[in-house]
């Protein structure tokens, strides 16, 4: 049995513990009510960096829509430029021919003009021989027409025979015959010459006025023909003028399309840029709500062969050249985000999220699903589904970028650095770094990530707040 002093004592002390629950009942109450406003808020403020990386990344593929759009049609007015300048060259080198062809032309005219000048002179000198041999048949003629006349007055014929007669011996009447014989014989022979040249120099007066007919017809088809090549030259001239201005045209498209495409670059880095600092916030916001009710994350996965395969292939992509603690903390991150309610909840989905794994954006984790992961990193997923943790991180990025960011609260495994909360213990510099020159990357993901901005590595970070 109780002693009454004992039992007085625990019932002064049930009304204690009684009065005390009454009067903080209210205060717990309150607590929790500032507690849940505080979630509810900070829940509204990550949907609100949600939304503005959503309009973000609509922004960022209208722009890259843009820029591919312009792409193709730089490319096809590079390929109308080409082609133009194609053109022009058979175009130049088609005025170079007829140039050739006019030179030629020229040549046969000025041979033809010259030819035409001496047929043209010979022309003049038959004409003058020819009217001196007619002066001469005239005046011929004319000395023919006295002595007929003359011996006509003396009786014509039967003058001349009595002439003849008249002679005093036979060898007189011979001498009279002969002389008279000798002078018409004289007289038709010169007649017969004069006429015979008269029909020589006519007929080659013909031939060199039928060479002078042929020779002008040859020189108008000459002139015909320059005629013709001059407009086909000109007419070339034009055609390769009108394409030497389409590709001037051309060409200040192809500035135009520089010069637009340096613009969208611009915009492109700009908006990558906003939206790398809205994935961090957003990371830095989850990180903050997760962090004032902390999550049990731990425990077994029973995931499917085709998971298996991913969480070691992105285990190899990402860890491929750590040690095997390493590769089982990128194990570790993929699994506690399964488990926490601020990630998908399963294996592809978390790998495969908006702007996280950049291995996985990059292709290299299919690529790897492709050949089989190897031996190792199926061994250390196959740990981590088990219930293996190294820690209960829920992001990992380069020291160098968690510095960048001043995280001050991380554990380096390998080259990574891992991490539960964000917190930051200074304010980040507002100039991107340029790792390049300032951080010794991983050797086996140095070239991926050397062709990558800040927030396509290891930091990349998701719409829920997610990094690598």
């Amino acid at each position: 049995m109780l002693r009454s002093g004992n039992y007085k004592s625990i019932r002064i002390l049930s009304w204690l513990l009684t009065s005390v629950m009454l009067i903080t009942a209210p205060y717990s109450i309150c607590f929790a009510d500032e507690y849940d406003d505080k979630i509810i808020k900070m829940q509204n403020q990550e949907k609100q960096t949600q939304e503005m990386i959503s309009n973000l990344e609509k922004q960022t593929q209208a722009t890259k829509d843009s820029i591919a759009q312009l792409q193709e049609q730089r490319k096809a007015t590079e390929s109308n430029v080409s082609e133009l300048k194609g053109r022009s060259a058979e175009l130049q080198n088609e005025i170079e021919g007829y140039s050739g062809r006019l030179s030629a032309l020229d040549g046969e005219i000025e041979m033809a003009e010259n030819a035409m000048s001496e047929v043209s002179a010979q022309i003049v000198n038959l004409n003058g021989e020819l009217q001196d041999i007619r002066q001469r048949k005239a005046e011929r003629q004319e000395l023919l027409k006295k002595r007929i006349k003359n011996v006509y007055e003396k009786g014509g014929s039967s003058g001349m025979l009595q002439n003849i007669l008249g002679a005093t011996s036979i060898k007189d009447i011979f001498s009279r015959y002969e002389y008279v014989d000798a002078m018409i014989r004289y007289d038709r022979q010169k007649i017969a010459e004069c006429k015979a040249l008269e029909e020589e120099l006519t007929a080659k007066v013909a031939e060199v006025e039928a060479k002078e007919d042929e020779l002008n017809a040859y020189q108008e088809d000459l002139d015909d023909k320059y005629t013709e090549l001059e407009n086909l030259t000109d007419e070339v001239k034009g055609k390769l003028n009108l394409t030497n201005s389409s590709i001037s045209a051309e060409a200040g498209k192809l500035k135009d399309y520089d010069a637009q495409l340096a613009a969208l670059d611009k915009t492109m880095k700009s908006l990558e840029s906003q939206t790398a600092a809205a994935q961090a916030q957003l990371a830095k916001q989850i990180a903050e709500r997760l962090a004032m009710k902390k999550e049990d994350t731990s425990g077994s996965y029973a995931a499917s062969a085709s998971e298996l395969e991913w969480l070691a292939a992105t285990i190899q992509a990402e860890a491929g050249g750590e040690s095997y603690t390493g590769k089982l903390a990128v194990g570790s991150v993929i699994m506690n985000r399964v488990k926490s309610s601020a990630f998908p909840n399963n294996i592809v989905s978390v790998i495969t999220q908006n702007m996280q794994f950049a291995s996985y954006r990059s292709g290299k984790v299919e690529l790897i699903i492709e050949k089989g992961p190897n031996s190792t990193c199926i061994s250390a997923a196959q740990e981590v589904l088990d219930g293996a943790r190294v820690g209960d991180y829920l992001f990992f990025m380069t020291k160098y970028y968690a510095d960048y960011y001043g995280i001050s609260e991380y554990d380096m495994i390998g080259n990574h650095a891992f991490f539960y909360r964000w917190v930051v213990k200074e304010k980040p510099p507002a100039e991107e770094p340029q790792e390049e020159e300032q951080q010794e990357q991983p050797q086996e993901d140095q070239q991926e990530q050397q062709e990558e901005s800040p927030t396509d590595q290891d930091e990349n970070v998701s719409d829920d707040g997610g990094e690598e």
